[in-house]
């Protein structure tokens, strides 16, 4: 995905986007009503007298603006207790819903229909043939906005609930780990720890500090191929990087006679070209980012287990939802697709244990005087422990020893600690 179509993805999950779009079909519609006449002559059989449809137009337009501005406040609401009960960063999904947006840009589009339609009739522009269409696509949108209430009434049974926040993290989360699986180094070549960068790479540091959000990979090897060069780069989605840290080295191949560049100039072009390619934000994207998913996830069993809301259950449940993750990962990474679309860049991995401490290491802490937490999370580290590469086994064994002697540390009853020390990861 290169930047400009992140740019765009990113703009379309904007409520107010959406909400000017279908705005701007139903003044559309209401406007061409009046073109009716000109560019098909017909006659449809019936007059419509202009009170008729100035009525239900009247209608439309208090009904909907009402209805909008309780949904607001109804969405304002939700989304304030997802921030209480969750974690303000599940909060950012609940507001790119495509359901609630869909509706309440109906609503506002539907509001704006009626009141382009009511000032156009007023104006005597419609006649009787416009006036026939403009009811006939009245009658759409009132169809229109009974399906949109029907799901929205649905909807809002769900709306806030901490569950609908977890669901919400759980899938980005599952795009994601299937995008990175679908190209595990982003498309380039893998940079592993027994690799080595070349003493001779230059390092490109960052301009300014921030999480990095998107990395345009197209655009970035196009210009390492133009200007024959290497890129090994130091950070991926998700990392933080500081001012003047490195986000890469790059390295200018020798002996090549067709470079049209010099070296120093080529390296500014490159240097110029990762700059533009990096995408940096003051906040943590899902998009290209797995383990943030994993982190979410594990606020979110943190506020559960704060002493003001005390809520094993959705603890419980929560490592239940990174079980799955992690087994999708371990499942699928082994049979990922290693084609290498971007040779000329190479990529660091996600470590195995990354991924658990992510997943894990919140809930491990903060539940460590918690039996049935404690009990769960071992169980589920004893079946991650049987799957999987050897990284992913040592990293499930890693995080189930710290675990457990958090456990034992904080657990007062010693028939508790031999109940979970039962409980083998091997």
């Amino acid at each position: 995905m290169t930047k400009w179509q992140w740019v765009l993805l990113q703009l379309t999950r904007r409520l107010w986007v959406r909400a000017a779009l279908i705005g701007l079909l139903g003044i559309g519609a209401a406007v061409l009503a009046t073109l009716a006449e000109t560019l098909v002559p017909w006659d449809p059989g019936v007059d419509i007298s202009s009170d008729a449809v100035n009525s239900i137009l009247t209608i439309i337009a208090s009904s909907m603006l009402t209805v909008a501005t309780f949904s607001l406040s109804v969405m304002t609401s939700a989304y304030r207790s997802a921030t209480s009960n969750a974690t303000p960063r599940a909060t950012r999904l609940l507001i790119q819903d495509h359901m609630s947006q869909n509706v309440l840009s109906t609503f506002i589009g539907s509001f704006l229909f009626s009141i382009v339609g009511i000032v156009v009739l007023k104006t005597g522009a419609y006649g009787s043939q416009g006036r026939a269409v403009l009811f006939g696509v009245t009658i759409l949108v009132i169809a229109l906005i009974v399906v949109s209430l029907l799901k929205w009434i649905d909807y809002l049974t769900q709306l806030g609930r901490v569950e609908e926040a977890a669901d919400r993290v759980e899938q980005a989360t599952k795009q994601a780990i299937s995008l990175r699986l679908s190209q595990p180094f982003l498309g380039g070549q893998p940079l592993r720890r027994e690799s080595r960068i070349p003493s001779s790479a230059k390092p490109v540091n960052s301009l300014q500090s921030g999480y990095v959000q998107h990395i345009d990979m197209q655009r970035l090897s196009d210009c390492a191929h133009e200007v024959k060069a290497r890129v090994y780069l130091e950070v991926v989605p998700g990392h933080f990087v500081f001012t003047h840290a490195p986000l890469a080295r790059i390295e200018l191949a020798s002996d090549i006679p067709d470079r049209k560049l010099q070296d120093e100039e080529a390296e500014n072009v490159l240097s110029k070209a990762l700059e533009e390619a990096i995408t940096i934000g003051q906040e943590r994207s899902f998009d290209q980012d797995p383990r943030f998913g994993f982190c979410v996830l594990g606020e979110i069993a943190t506020r559960a287990l704060s002493p003001g809301i005390n809520d094993s259950g959705t603890a419980i449940d929560i490592i239940g939802r990174v079980t799955r993750l992690l087994y999708l990962w371990s499942d699928e990474l082994e049979t990922a697709a290693s084609d290498v679309e971007f040779p000329d860049i190479y990529v660091p991995p996600i470590e195995d244990k990354d991924l658990f401490e992510d997943a894990f290491m919140q809930i491990a802490r903060d539940g460590a005087s918690h039996i049935e937490i404690q009990l769960r999370l071992r169980k589920a580290l004893q079946a991650l422990g049987k799957t999987g590469s050897d990284a992913f086994r040592l990293a499930a064994k890693e995080q189930a020893a710290l675990a457990l002697k958090r456990a034992n540390e904080a657990l007062g009853l010693e028939e508790d600690r031999d109940r979970l020390s039962a409980v083998t990861v091997e």
